[in-house]
C-alpha cells in the first residue's frame, strides 16, 4: 500500500485532524491504489527503457551476458556506476547459490526487492514534531523548488490544519519573492518577506521571529536558488542555516533539497555539493513523470544516503507525493 502524508510526517504531539483517515483503513485504501497507478503513470518512459532489457526473458539463459544486459539497463536509467554493480552482484550470488530460483519471474520479483530496499535507505518522516519545526529549503533554479514549497504548505495546511508560515530568502531572482506569495495564498499560509538584493541570513531571522510570535505549527524558508558550482553563494547557504540555527537551537530541524529528476547523475552532484555545504535530510525529486531517468532516485539514495521523501510526477497539487520505495521499483519494472 503506498505511502501517504500522514506517514511521511513525523507530527509529534500534534493529532492528525478527525477528517483524515487513519493509516491502513478501508477509506484510505483507494487514495493509495490511486496513488500507485498514478506512480506507474508517471515512470511510463523510465519503465520503457528498462524493460527494453530488463524482461523475463532476459533471465531465461542464466550466463555472462545475462548481468552485462541488466548492468547496462541500470546504468542507461541513471542508477549509477555503484548502485548498479551492488544489485548486480548481489542478485547474481543469490542466483547462483540457490537463494533465488534461476526463473526468470522469480529473478525479477527479487530484483523489484532489492531495488526498494536500497531506495529505502536513510529513508524516515519529514520531521515537524517541534514548534514552531522550520524546515529549510534548497537547491538549484529551475528544479521546482519554489512550487514543492507551496504544494507541500497546501498539504500541511488542508490535510493536517496546520498554520503554516513561509519565509522567502531567496532574494537574488526576480519575482521569487512573488511567487512564493502567490502560493503562500493559495495555500492559506502566511509569508516574510524583503525586498530584492536584501540579505537572505536577515530574511530568515525575521521569518523565525515571525514564526514564534505569530504560534505558526510550521515555518519553510526558501532559499536563493544556486549553481552548485558558485562557492560562494554554497558558503552563503551555510550562513543562512547558521542564523536559523543561533536564534533556534536545533533547527532548521528538517533540510530538503530539490532534485530534477530530468538532469540525471548531474542532480546527483547537485546533491553531493549541497550536502557538503549543509546537512541534508531528504530529497524532493521533481519531474519524475518527464524522465526516463527514474534510477537517479536508487544512485541519490546509495552513493550519498540521503533520502528521497516526496516525489514530484505532475503540476496538480496531488502530484507532490510521499515517496514509496516499494511503489517506485514495482512501477519502474512491472510491466503489468
Amino acid at each position: 500500500m503506498s505511502t501517504t502524508w500522514t506517514d511521511i510526517l513525523d507530527l509529534g504531539d500534534r493529532a492528525t485532524p478527525e477528517s483524515a483517515p487513519p493509516p491502513g483503513s478501508e477509506e484510505e485504501a483507494p487514495k493509495r491504489r490511486g496513488a500507485f497507478k498514478r506512480l506507474r503513470e508517471s515512470l511510463a518512459k523510465s519503465r520503457k527503457a528498462l524493460s527494453e532489457e530488463i524482461t523475463s526473458s532476459l533471465f531465461d539463459r542464466i550466463d555472462e551476458e545475462t548481468w552485462e544486459r541488466l548492468e547496462e539497463a541500470l546504468i542507461l536509467a541513471d542508477a549509477g556506476a555503484t548502485t548498479t554493480a551492488r544489485v548486480v552482484e548481489r542478485l547474481e550470488r543469490e542466483v547462483e547459490s540457490g537463494e533465488v530460483a534461476p526463473d526468470g519471474q522469480a529473478i525479477k520479483e527479487r530484483l523489484i526487492e532489492i531495488l526498494a530496499e536500497i531506495a529505502s535507505t536513510g529513508l524516515s518522516p519529514i520531521d515537524l514534531s517541534h514548534d514552531p519545526a522550520v524546515v529549510l529549503m534548497t537547491g538549484v533554479n529551475g528544479t521546482g523548488k519554489t512550487t514543492s514549497i507551496g504544494k507541500i504548505a497546501w498539504h500541511l495546511k488542508n490535510e493536517f490544519g496546520l498554520s503554516v508560515l513561509l519565509g522567502a530568502a531567496d532574494t537574488y531572482r526576480a519575482a521569487a519573492a512573488e511567487q512564493l506569495t502567490t502560493w503562500a495564498e493559495r495555500a492559506g499560509a502566511g509569508i516574510v518577506r524583503s525586498n530584492e538584493g536584501a540579505d537572505p541570513g536577515s530574511v530568515a531571522f525575521d521569518a523565525v521571529n515571525a514564526a514564534r510570535s505569530r504560534g505558526s505549527d510550521v515555518l519553510i524558508i526558501d532559499t536563493a536558488g544556486r549553481l552548485h558550482t558558485q562557492s560562494n553563494l554554497m558558503d552563503e547557504l551555510g550562513k543562512v542555516r547558521r542564523v536559523i540555527e543561533k536564534q533556534m537551537p536545533g533547527a532548521p530541524h528538517e533540510t530538503l533539497i530539490s532534485i530534477d529528476a530530468t538532469t540525471g547523475q548531474n542532480g546527483l552532484r547537485q546533491a553531493e555539493a549541497f550536502a557538503e555545504a549543509t546537512a541534508v535530510d531528504g530529497v524532493v525529486l521533481t519531474k519524475l513523470d518527464g524522465t526516463a531517468k527514474g534510477g537517479i532516485t536508487l544512485a541519490i539514495a546509495t552513493e550519498l544516503g540521503i533520502p528521497v521523501k516526496l516525489i514530484g510526477v505532475g503540476e496538480a497539487l496531488e502530484d507532490l507525493r510521499p515517496f514509496d520505495p516499494t511503489d517506485f521499483a514495482t512501477a519502474l519494472l512491472d510491466e503489468t
